[in-house]
């Protein structure tokens, strides 16, 4: 499965690359009930791979800049890979955007989603 794809009975419809977890489609509809896609991102999965600015994905383990690549915790310092720069982002050179999650489908309980 490379996408999984949630909708709800209010029109509303998300699909979600195993790629990065990269929210690749939300269609939801309008006022007047027209319906439309609201993310920013590519139509071909290969360009998040190749060029991703991080649309619509999972940045981890930390989403944002650290300083120089580095931080003390209780006294030690800690260097992290920098790929902004000299500053590390978003989980650095290989976050969770580049991670390919595996993703399975449930309905129990009256509830259904991915986990």
């Amino acid at each position: 499965m490379d996408y999984c794809t949630l909708s709800n009975s209010n029109g509303i419809e998300l699909e979600v690359a195993r790629f990065g977890g990269i929210i690749k489609k939300l269609m939801v509809p309008d006022r007047y009930g027209d319906v439309a896609d609201i993310v920013l991102g590519f139509d071909e999965l290969e360009d998040y791979q190749d060029r991703s600015p991080y649309f619509g994905a999972l940045v981890g383990r930390y989403g944002n800049r650290i300083a120089k690549g580095r931080f003390t915790l209780d006294g030690e310092v800690y260097s992290l890979a920098v790929n902004d720069g000299v500053n590390h982002l978003h989980g650095g050179l290989i976050g969770f955007d580049k991670v390919l999650w595996e993703a399975e489908e449930f309905s129990e309980s009256g509830e259904s989603g991915v986990r």
